[in-house]
């Protein structure tokens, strides 16, 4: 797995996180969020951190320029010489064409760029029907993870729960929309680089990891 450099992509809700935090524990490569370096920029009030921040504060999305920049910092680091997986980056054809600069002018190259699939009707299934206890934070689902006993959790014995609002199925369906209109694009652009590869991500976790490490060569 030394010096695999990949990007994790797939639809919200897919596990694609879950995947990229898997690879990381098992061969110590380093998984790259760009929310978390915005957010750790902004906490150590680096140059770049200030900048995201006036961006934030007004509203407005950190721009391409900033995100690419704190990369290029970020790929330089010691814990990325053994490779890294980009979690959630790129979600546009720019970005995937500055990324492709950046990495080009750092002699690097990309190894892959997997797309965790899963049909639209299942993610609306999966993300919708998720539920927390309002208590301790444990997690609950309407179909695959009930409480052993109904509104009544099984670590605390609390019985409020609550849903994220954006897990909604109407929501959720805005949310696949803006996916497939938006970061569908870049899985041409990486095919035609010989670098897409494809996993089921409709199955058991273990057994798309097992998928995942095959398609890698692990």
């Amino acid at each position: 797995m030394a010096g695999k450099r990949l990007i994790l992509m797939g639809p919200p809700g897919g596990g694609k996180g879950t995947q990229a935090k898997r690879l990381q524990d098992k061969y110590q490569i380093v998984q790259l969020s760009t929310g978390d370096m915005i957010r750790a920029a902004i906490k150590a009030g680096t140059s770049a951190g200030q900048q995201a921040k006036a961006d934030v504060n007004a509203g407005k999305l950190v721009s391409d320029e900033l995100v690419i920049a704190m990369i290029a910092d970020r790929i330089d680091q010691p814990d990325c010489k053994s490779g890294f997986i980009f979690d959630g980056f790129p979600r546009t054809i720019p970005q995937a064409e500055a990324l492709d600069r950046l990495l080009a002018s750092k002699g690097l190259k990309l190894d892959a760029v997997i797309e965790v699939r899963v049909p639209d009707g299942k993610l609306i299934e999966r993300i919708s029907g998720r539920s927390t206890c309002a208590k301790c934070g444990e997690g609950y689902h309407d179909t695959f993870k009930r409480p052993k006993k109904d509104g009544v959790c099984d670590v605390c014995g609390g019985t409020e729960f609550t849903r994220r609002a954006d897990d909604k199925a109407e929501t959720v369906k805005t949310r696949l929309e803006a996916y497939h209109g938006q970061t569908a694009p870049l899985l041409p652009h990486y095919e035609k680089q010989g670098l897409l590869r494809v996993v089921d991500g409709d199955r058991n976790m273990d057994v798309i990891s097992a998928d995942l490490e095959r398609v890698l060569g692990l």
